[in-house]
């Protein structure tokens, strides 16, 4: 049986573009990297925009043994 995990990555805000940056890629491989040192593993993640598209998210969902 596995024990699951979500969280959300919110990006900083994007005034000129929508897309993802150093920092960005940065800060996800460094939440992915840490969650894999506790034991979770990435099961899938999904960007969410806003309605502006200024400021975003990615909903990161992890999965362990019990």
């Amino acid at each position: 049986m596995y024990e699951y995990k979500s969280e959300i990555l919110v990006t900083k805000t994007k005034w000129l573009s929508d897309k993802a940056d150093a920092q960005d890629l940065f800060e996800l491989d460094n939440l992915i990297n840490q969650r894999a040192k506790e034991g979770w593993e990435l099961v899938t993640y999904s960007y969410m925009s806003t309605s502006l598209q200024i400021k975003g998210a990615t909903l990161i969902t992890f999965k362990k043994l019990r």
